[in-house]
Parts: C-alpha cells; sequence; structure tokens
C-alpha cells in the first residue's frame, strides 16, 4: 500500500491532514512457540505485511478510529471512558493502546486514527500486535512520550492482555516493534534482552515460505488461556515461578513430580521448545542453516502431540512439504489454524507449493496461501 493513499483516505475520512504515517509488522516465528508467557525464549522475526495508520492529536477527549478494512463507521469513544473488556470489536485493539498508556500514567487527550493493513487475519501472524504497536508508536510520536520501542511492546502487550482480554505473551508486540530487516530476533522473554542473527537464507540457497492454512483462529476462545493456565500449574508443582527455570537436563526428573497428564505434556513441550530456540540459534551462529530444518519438524510434533494445538490442515501443511523435500516445517503461532513456516531449498519453492496445493485440493480444503518470509524492518514513522 502507498503512504500517501492512506494519508489521502484519513482526509477524506477526517477533513484535515494527519500529523504523521506510521507502519508496524506482522511476524512470523522460527521457533518457541508458547514459551514467552513462561519467560521463555523465542525467535521471530518482522514481515514485510504492515498495519499504517495516519493519526492526528487531538485535545478535546475524543477517540474516533477507522479501519478501511472492516468498514463501516467511525468509532467514536472517549479516551476518558474506555473501559477493558467492553466488547469494542476490531476497535479495542487500538482503543487498548490509549487505555494502557492512560494507566501508565501518559496524557494522552485523544486522536483522530486511520488504520489499514496487509497483514492476513486469523493467520497466526499477529495482525493484532502490528495494530497495537503501529497504535502506540504513533500516539507516542504525536504527544512526544518518552518510551522506548520495548515500552511500547509491553504497552501494546498490556493493552491486549488487560483491555481486549487475551493473555499473549511478549514476544508479538516486542517482534513488531523491534525486530530489524535481514535478522531473526532472540528474545529472552525473562529479562526482555534480545539480539538480533543475521538470517540471509538467499546466501544459503534457501527460502522460507508461510503457509496460511485459511483457518482462522480465535485465540480469546479459552484454549490459548487453558494452556497458560496448565503452565503455571506445572510450575507451582514443580516449586518455580515460572518454566523458564526448568533446566533441559532435569526435564525427565521433573516431569516424574507432575500429578496431571495434560500439565506433564505442556510442561515438557515449553521445556523442550526453549532448548530448541537454543539450538536454532546456535545453528545459525555457526552458518548451519540447514541444519535448523529437523528442529522445525520436532518443534511441530511437540506442538502437535504435547501443546495440542495443531489441526489437520496444519498437520497436512508439514507432512505434505517434508515429503516433498523441505528441510523442515512447522505451524507457527497460537495454532488451531493459521500458518505453518516450511524451510525448502531454492529449488525446492515451486515443487513444494505445487505439493502443498494438490494436497489440499485432494483434501477437499480451500486453497492455502503460500509465501515468503522476508525478514522485515520494525515499527517506524514513514510519512
Amino acid at each position: 500500500m502507498r503512504v500517501s493513499e492512506v494519508a489521502t483516505a484519513f482526509r477524506e475520512l477526517y477533513g484535515y491532514e494527519p500529523d504523521g504515517v506510521w507502519a508496524a509488522p506482522g511476524r512470523v516465528n522460527l521457533i518457541g512457540e508458547y514459551t514467552d508467557f513462561n519467560e521463555g525464549f523465542v525467535m521471530p522475526l518482522a514481515l514485510p505485511h504492515t498495519a499504517v495508520a495516519a493519526v492526528s492529536r487531538r485535545t478535546d477527549g475524543v477517540l474516533r478510529i477507522h479501519s478501511a478494512d472492516i468498514g463501516g463507521p467511525v468509532v467514536e469513544l472517549r479516551a476518558d471512558g474506555l473501559e477493558p473488556l467492553s466488547g469494542a470489536g476490531w476497535a479495542a485493539y487500538p482503543a487498548g493502546v490509549v487505555w494502557a498508556l492512560r494507566q501508565a500514567g501518559h496524557e494522552v487527550t485523544g486522536a483522530d486514527i486511520h488504520l489499514t493493513s496487509t497483514v492476513p487475519t486469523g493467520a497466526g501472524l499477529s495482525s493484532s500486535a502490528a495494530l497495537e504497536v503501529v497504535t502506540g508508536l504513533a500516539l507516542r510520536d504525536v504527544f512526544q512520550l518518552h518510551l522506548s520501542m520495548e515500552e511500547l511492546a509491553s504497552i501494546a502487550q498490556r493493552a491486549e492482555n488487560d483491555f481486549v482480554g487475551v493473555p499473549c505473551g511478549i514476544m508479538d508486540q516486542t517482534a513488531s516493534a523491534c525486530c530489524t530487516e535481514g535478522h531473526v530476533l532472540h528474545l529472552d522473554a525473562r529479562d526482555l534482552s534480545r539480539r538480533q542473527i543475521p538470517f540471509d537464507l538467499p546466501a544459503h540457497g534457501l527460502r522460507l515460505l508461510v503457509v496460511d492454512t485459511r483457518v482462522k483462529h480465535e485465540l480469546g476462545d479459552g484454549a490459548y488461556a487453558e494452556r497458560r493456565a496448565g503452565c503455571e500449574q506445572g510450575a507451582r508443582e514443580l516449586g518455580v515461578r515460572t518454566l523458564r527455570e526448568v533446566p533441559f537436563a532435569q526435564l525427565h526428573s521433573a516431569l516424574g513430580r507432575l500429578s496431571s497428564p495434560t500439565v506433564r505434556d505442556y510442561v515438557r513441550h515449553v521445556v523442550s521448545d526453549n532448548e530448541r530456540v537454543e539450538r536454532v540459534a546456535a545453528l545459525l551462529s555457526a552458518g548451519d542453516v540447514r541444519g535448523v530444518g529437523p528442529v522445525l519438524t520436532e518443534g511441530h510434533a511437540s506442538l502437535r502431540d504435547d501443546l495440542r494445538v495443531s489441526c489437520a490442515e496444519l498437520d497436512l501443511v508439514v507432512s505434505t512439504a517434508v515429503s516433498s523435500g523441505a528441510l523442515g516445517a512447522r505451524m507457527t503461532g497460537g495454532g488451531f489454524g493459521g500458518s505453518a513456516i516450511v524451510l525448502v531449498e531454492e529449488a525446492g519453492v515451486d515443487p513444494v507449493t505445487k505439493a502443498l496445493v494438490t494436497a489440499f485440493e485432494e483434501a477437499g480444503l480451500t486453497r492455502p496461501r503460500v509465501f515468503e518470509a522476508v525478514p522485515s524492518e520494525g515499527a517506524r514513522r514513514v510519512a
């Protein structure tokens, strides 16, 4: 989308020029799923797909929000009247950021916001985090708030946790705010330390594909929260604050101390996925990018069997891709639909893509959307 088009749409909608235009990307997670709220490790990368916001500051307490993608009228709210869990639909994501900023003591006195996005919704690519981060960044700039990108990510997470009601971890918002072009982000969700690891797949003759199954998922339906609660129960039974404190070398003995088979499975996944993130980081640092493939497939088996967040369509992507020559594949995101990633040789992009399309057609499923994941820039002002 062209920035000028978003600014023009703002002017036509509100009758004056915006103070600026900002963009924040969606993300795909290479490895480390359901680990961030356990204070573990994750490794996302930003996508070229972005949420874009044209925004102007207001001083009268009025908050007006419009989406070019949703359609319908402008949603008008009062900045000082925002209430968590109020059922505001899609507008709860940007409104929640206003609420979270005000809760943190920042004087946000209203705004006019026009949004549009190329991040696929319901595909596990953090379309909601992109909306939150782009809103937060724009409000930071127009109100001249002294907030780092890390602090903006935390504000955006609070908006989703406490205002929208989805108990997500910090990964999605941090990825949207802090990723850099050409890198994956190694994030420690305990202390929020991070490092950028080069991820130049073309230099190695490789590509990373995103396969959107077009099966929509809703993380607010309780399944995500149930798994988070199970992980917290496991931590309590093991006498640790979070599952991050369980060393991989002691996993077997830790599992033997848990009473519930379900909690045992959740703990096994989280502790082993933390180890997989560290293994992938070591492989990338050593230049062994192809070695990442089997770790991805291993991670999918854990998500499918221990965490039980996969679905038939995601399993079909992984099995078809691997049997068609891919180096590895796994579901990414919250699961129950959404997307999978596939690491493939450059020469294998077309054959693997064709095999996936054929497999879905033969199963009577909607044709998947397949595109390349290109490590891209995080949130920024664009006009």
